[in-house]
């Protein structure tokens, strides 16, 4: 008879961990995806992003692998919408004002600018004040369908000189995105220019902007911007731009209940977790920023920020009148807002 020792025993457990790890593996999964996104490889929201579709597929035990990909990876940050519907990607998380010109109401749901104060009222809009519906109402004739909405946080200014009041955008060269952020800026009295992010570190550096419409504190400090941009506005009181998580609509209606029920509680979670990452990491650097006697952040007054926010008013009330689907929109947010006191 064969002893049974200590050793040969451990033995036995290593080899059965062994082949059972090689047994899963070996289960291909049943959806395998790639999302592009609209950051570059490193970045916290990329990171986040990345640690999303971990996520999803631990909780679909395996059953959902997804792949993602930085920014003009596969197509242009404006082309993911066509490339999910034609199937060249199976999802993107990405900002939807980046399709603004193939309808509006893409800018007036993905970036409504000057309208939120807070991530957490964005993100309770749309789960709970009808944005998911009627994002899902815009993008669902695209073959695209909404797993649910994140948020960024608000989005920092860092500008070359300091901007404490409207007036002083007069005549400010600010690097803004073609839609709705870009008409703003320029019925505030400044020159928006239009270009990608991937240019915004050197037009800065190199005096072609002053200031810059680009992404939250943490990331403008930790690429540098500061360094030249040295009057950030933080926090800010322009934009705060949803990251829509979404999929391609023949392959959402083809899902079982329970993968669906997954990816929206996924995207639950990704949401908070952005918010209060990013929120955590831009309060580390905002910190670090204070010990540099060479920058000065700016926290523009509750007058000012007012101020702002009428002239984005009256953009959104524009806007509202170019489409049914912009109406909709414009009608939903305002009450959302008058509801809660917030406008």
């Amino acid at each position: 008879m064969q002893q049974t020792t200590p050793r040969s025993l451990a033995l036995k457990g290593l080899t059965a961990a062994v082949l059972g790890a090689l047994a899963f593996s070996a289960q291909a999964a049943e959806y395998e995806w790639t999302f592009q996104t609209s950051e570059t490889a490193g970045e916290p929201q990329f990171e986040l992003k990345k640690a999303w579709a971990e996520n999803v597929t631990t909780m679909s035990d395996g059953r959902i692998e997804i792949e993602i990909l930085p920014v003009n990876a596969v197509v242009q940050a404006n082309q993911t919408l066509d490339a999910v519907q034609s199937g060249i990607l199976q999802g993107h998380l990405t900002d939807p004002s980046y399709f603004s010109g193939r309808d509006p109401a893409f800018g007036m749901l993905g970036n409504l600018v000057g309208a939120w104060g807070d991530p957490l009222e964005f993100l309770e809009y749309m789960n709970h004040g009808g944005g998911e519906e009627l994002y899902n109402e815009l993008v669902n004739p695209y073959g695209v369908q909404l797993i649910g909405a994140a948020a960024t946080g608000l989005e920092s200014f860092p500008s070359t000189r300091p901007i404490r009041t409207v007036e002083d955008l007069e005549g400010l060269k600010v690097r803004a995105p073609e839609g709705m952020v870009y008409n703003i800026f320029e019925k505030a009295g400044a020159a928006p220019v239009n270009l990608p992010g991937s240019e915004v570190y050197t037009s800065l550096e190199k005096g072609v902007i002053d200031a810059a419409d680009y992404t939250v504190f943490s990331t403008n400090h930790s690429q540098g911007l500061h360094s030249f941009a040295n009057y950030p506005n933080y926090p800010g009181f322009h934009s705060l731009p949803m990251v829509a998580v979404s999929l391609n609509k023949e392959i959402w209606d083809g899902l079982p209940e329970d993968l669906k029920a997954i990816l929206e509680t996924s995207v639950d979670k990704l949401a908070y977790e952005m918010v209060f990452e990013l929120k955590k990491l831009d309060l580390e650097a905002v910190a670090e920023a204070r010990q540099d006697p060479d920058i000065e952040l700016i926290d523009m007054a509750p007058e000012e920020r007012a101020k702002f926010r009428n002239i984005a008013k009256e953009e959104w009330a524009a806007w509202a009148e170019r489409s049914e689907m912009n109406q909709k929109i414009y009608d939903s947010v305002v009450a959302f807002l008058q509801a809660r006191n917030l406008m």
